[in-house]
C-alpha cells in the first residue's frame, strides 16, 4: 500500500489523529480485492484526468466502486459532504473505495475508451459500468492540494456501459455546439444552475469549446480554470453594483480550515492570506507559514503563485454572495489551516469552508471596530498576532492611507470664514474687513 504526501503523521504511538490513514489504515480499502480484475460498478459519475505524465500524454481514469451501490453518487458529492458535516475519515473512506480504471492517451486523441469516458463524465446520475482490468489492483492513496484523494488503480483493459447515461439537455446543447467557446459554455451552464464541480469535469474531459480546439485538461487544471472563469464572470457584474452599506465580517470553518472574511464598503479588491499552523496538512514543520495573493479592481494579470488554487476557490463563494446581495466591496480574507486538517482533500474544502463562513455575519460601525474584533478573536483562538498580517496587507494599506477625491473638496460650510456667524449681533468688530 502506498500513501503519498499531503498527510501529517508523527508515527505509531505518537500520532494524535484517531483516523490517520498512515499509521491507522485499517478502515481503508475494505471493499477492494487486490486480485480483482473484473467487476460491475457504478461510476459516481467521475472521470479523473491526471497531470503526471509528459504532457500532452495524460492518464484518464474512470472512478468506480467495485460493486453496484445504490448511493454511489455520494463518493464524489462535495457540497453534500460539507452540508452533512462529513469528517476527513468519512471522505477518505469513500475515496479509498473508488478504483481508478485508467488508460493513457494524448489530450487531442480520440478513442473508444475516451468516448465512453466522456459519456460517463457528462451524465448527471451514476452510470453502471462493466470493467475489465489488465493487472491486479494497486492499493494506494494519493493526497494532493487541488484534487480529491485518488485511491486504488489499475490499467483498463475493457469497459462497457450497461445503461444509457442520463445527460442533461443543456449539457448536450453546449457539447453539440462546435462553435461555442468553452468560456461561454461555462457561463451558460453556470447561469442554468450547474455547479462548479460539474463544470470543471466537463472542461476536463474535453467536450467544451470550439471543435478544433477541444482537448483533455488535467483535472487539477480544470478545477482552477473553472473557479477563475466563473469568478471573472461574477466580478464583471459586481463592478456595476453599489458599495455594501456597512462593515461586514463573516466567520466559519470546515475540517479545521477557519475563515475570516472582511468586507469593506469600497470598490472591489480582493486579498487572501493563508496561515498554515504547525502540523497541519501542508505544514509538517514546527513553524508558522504564511502565503498571500491579491487583485485590484482591474484584476490579476498572472496566476496566484503563492496561494495557487485556493485563491480562486475561496474567491468564488464570496463573489457569489456579493452578486446575490447586488453589492460590491473590498475583500480581505484570512484563512487558518490548523492541525485538525491533517490530510489534504483538495480545494473543495476551501470553497465549502468559505460557504460555511458566509452563513455567519457580524456588522460593525467602522473598520477599526471590525479589525479589533478580528484581532482579539484570532489572538484568543490561535495565539497569533494578526497585526503581522494587517501590516502587510495591500488592501488595508489602501483603505487606511489612500486619500479620496472628496478629501480635496470642502463642504459648503467650510467656505464661510470661521469668525462669521449666521446672525451676528450688532458690533463694530463685525464691520472690520478681514
Amino acid at each position: 500500500m502506498i500513501i503519498k504526501k499531503g498527510v501529517v503523521c508523527l508515527g505509531k504511538g505518537k500520532c494524535e489523529n484517531k483516523h490517520c490513514p498512515i499509521c491507522k489504515p485499517a478502515y481503508m480499502f475494505k471493499n477492494v480485492q487486490i486480485k480483482q480484475k473484473d467487476f460491475f460498478g457504478s461510476s459516481p459519475p467521475t472521470i479523473f484526468v491526471g497531470s503526471k505524465l509528459m504532457y500532452p500524454r495524460v492518464n484518464v481514469g474512470i472512478l468506480s466502486p467495485p460493486a453496484q451501490i445504490p448511493d454511489s453518487w455520494k463518493y464524489d458529492a462535495q457540497q453534500y459532504w460539507a452540508q452533512n458535516q462529513y469528517s476527513i475519515k468519512d471522505i477518505v473512506d469513500l475515496r479509498s473505495q473508488l478504483i481508478n480504471s485508467r488508460f493513457q492517451t494524448s489530450v487531442k486523441e480520440s478513442s473508444k475508451f475516451l468516448d465512453l469516458s466522456q459519456e460517463i463524465g457528462m451524465a448527471i446520475k451514476p452510470v453502471d459500468v462493466e470493467i475489465n482490468l489488465k493487472k491486479e489492483v494497486q492499493l494506494r492513496l494519493d493526497f494532493m492540494n487541488v484534487v480529491l484523494p485518488q485511491g486504488p488503480r489499475a490499467e483498463l483493459k475493457k469497459v462497457r456501459i450497461t445503461e444509457n447515461p442520463k445527460i442533461p439537455l443543456k449539457v448536450d446543447k453546449v457539447v453539440s455546439d462546435s462553435n461555442l467557446k468553452s468560456v461561454e459554455a461555462l457561463k451558460y451552464l453556470y447561469k442554468n444552475n450547474f455547479d462548479e464541480q460539474n463544470l470543471s469535469q466537463l472542461l476536463s474531459i474535453g467536450v467544451l469549446g470550439i471543435k478544433k480546439d477541444r482537448r483533455l485538461v488535467p483535472t487539477r487544471w480544470g478545477i482552477t480554470a473553472t473557479d477563475d472563469t466563473l469568478g471573472k464572470f461574477l466580478i464583471e457584474q459586481i463592478k456595476d453594483y453599489k458599495f455594501v452599506n456597512d462593515y461586514q465580517l463573516f466567520f466559519g470553518n470546515y475540517l479545521g480550515n477557519y475563515y475570516f472574511i472582511m468586507v469593506f464598503p469600497e470598490v472591489f479588491n480582493y486579498e487572501l492570506f493563508e496561515i498554515y499552523l504547525p502540523k497541519c496538512a501542508w505544514n509538517p514543520s514546527g513553524g508558522i507559514k504564511v502565503c498571500t495573493d491579491y487583485e485590484t479592481f482591474y484584476g490579476r494579470k498572472s496566476y496566484a503563485k503563492e496561494t495557487v488554487g485556493g485563491y480562486y476557490a475561496s474567491r468564488l463563494p464570496i463573489l457569489e454572495y456579493l452578486n446575490y446581495v447586488k453589492r460590491q466591496g473590498t475583500i480581505l480574507v484570512v484563512r487558518f489551516e490548523t492541525p485538525e486538517y491533517f490530510a489534504s482533500l483538495g480545494v473543495f474544502v476551501v470553497r465549502e469552508s468559505c460557504r460555511k463562513a458566509l452563513q455567519n455575519k457580524l456588522v460593525f460601525e467602522n473598520k477599526e471596530l471590525m479589525l479589533k474584533y478580528v484581532r482579539d478573536t484570532i489572538l484568543k483562538k490561535f495565539f497569533y498576532d494578526v497585526n503581522i498580517i494587517f501590516s502587510k496587507s495591500i488592501v488595508l494599506n489602501v483603505l487606511m492611507n489612500q486619500k479620496k477625491l472628496q478629501n480635496y473638496f470642502h463642504p459648503f460650510n467650510s467656505l464661510i470664514p470661521k469668525n462669521t456667524k449666521t446672525n451676528p449681533k450688532p458690533n463694530s468688530d463685525n464691520n472690520i474687513p478681514p
